[in-house]
């Protein structure tokens, strides 16, 4: 759930403390990052805003899978939750970096959890799905900039499908097939390297049983055990 902090100040050292060196130093100390701050319970698992040489970043509060204190409802026990520092709401190049880095921290997070951008709401639509307090960020401020959380979904969308792995098509087994019936001629071996050479038969039919990476000398196993052989040592019954 995507959450932004209502207020005038991007600075991370508002909400995040103490300071690390990178953050700065909030001198009056009444940063969100403790317990029940201001004796409430307000806390949400990150925050993206400025650090103290005016660079983009996020920090992490809460431990990702634990619940949260973020958007007064139901929410609070389904979704992970992060807050995005405000400014004045009409910085272009504030907004562009920050929606560039919501959507990464989204993405990192859907792949982390088996999910996808379908999952990924604001808090103005948790309200309207019932689970969330009626808040209406961050939609008073995406559509400033010409974007909205169908746009954010689509980009965070991109970003899982350029980041996900090719998938490895499974190896064709030249010919054979587990459970294919098949005449041996030549020595089996004890591993599918070809290492361990044993016994030498002719005319044996037997069964395949497994089939390996084709890439290694002897990738089919015979009979469950009697031993691995090349391809050149059986022929289809």
């Amino acid at each position: 759930m995507v959450h932004s902090t209502g207020a005038n100040n991007p600075n991370l050292k508002r909400y995040v403390g103490p300071d690390d060196g990178l953050l700065g130093k909030n001198q009056y100390n009444n940063h969100w990052n403790q317990n029940t701050p201001d004796g409430r319970q307000v806390c949400v698992h990150g925050f993206i805003g400025k650090l103290a040489d005016g660079t983009i970043a996020t920090y992490q509060t809460l431990p990702w899978n634990m619940r949260g204190w973020h958007c007064g409802g139901s929410g609070n026990d389904t979704h992970i939750s992060f807050e995005i520092c405000e400014d004045s709401l009409t910085d272009a190049v504030y907004f562009n970096a920050i929606y560039k880095e919501a959507a990464e921290l989204c993405a990192y997070l859907c792949k982390q959890y088996g999910l996808t951008e379908k999952n990924v709401i604001c808090h103005s639509e948790g309200y309207k799905l019932g689970i969330a307090s009626n808040h209406g960020d961050v939609m008073h401020w995406f559509p400033r900039f010409g974007k909205s959380m169908d746009t954010f979904r689509a980009e965070v969308g991109k970003l899982l499908a350029v980041s996900a792995p090719t998938p490895v098509p499974t190896p064709t087994p030249s010919g054979f097939s587990v459970g294919d019936r098949v005449v041996l001629n030549g020595a089996v071996y004890a591993d599918s390297y070809g290492g361990g050479k044993g016994r030498s038969f002719q005319n044996r039919t037997c069964t395949v049983t497994r089939i390996v990476d084709l890439k290694r000398k002897c990738p089919y196993l015979l009979d469950n055990g009697l031993g691995w052989v090349p391809k050149d040592s059986i022929q289809k019954v």
